[in-house]
């Protein structure tokens, strides 16, 4: 695998706040039509999978990812938004909406699907 250059790096930290802001807004969004609750909850787990893949492909795109990069960006821009998340929980929890332990349980769900994509991604373009 090709090391991601610092120019990768920074447009993956720039792409991860993007991800971070539309992700909070979407949770703040849903919340209320109760995709946080009941059966609402599995739900949005599963339309967290198709609707990640193609932000994935823009990473790689906007960072002009080599074959085996993809984990790794993947990795970069999730730190990047997991960190504002976990200060925006903390600062500003009222920008998730009322469920915050919802709210957190689907931002966990949403930045474990994007690496375990990322892995398969990868791994699809070694073997």
């Amino acid at each position: 695998m090709t090391e991601l250059t610092q120019r990768q790096i920074l447009i993956l930290v720039i792409f991860g706040i993007s991800l971070w802001f539309g992700g909070a807004l979407l949770i703040r969004v849903v919340e209320p039509l109760g995709a946080l609750r009941g059966v609402g909850v599995p739900i949005l787990y599963a339309a967290l999978i198709p609707g990640t893949y193609p932000f994935i492909l823009l990473a790689q795109c906007m960072a002009r990812l080599q074959p085996g990069q993809t984990l790794h960006a993947v990795a970069i821009a999730t730190m990047s938004a997991t960190f504002l998340d976990g200060i925006a929980l903390m600062v500003y929890p009222a920008l998730y909406g009322a469920d915050r332990g919802g709210a957190g349980a689907a931002i966990l769900w949403g930045g474990a699907v994007g690496l375990a994509l990322a892995l398969v991604m990868d791994r699809s373009k070694r073997g």
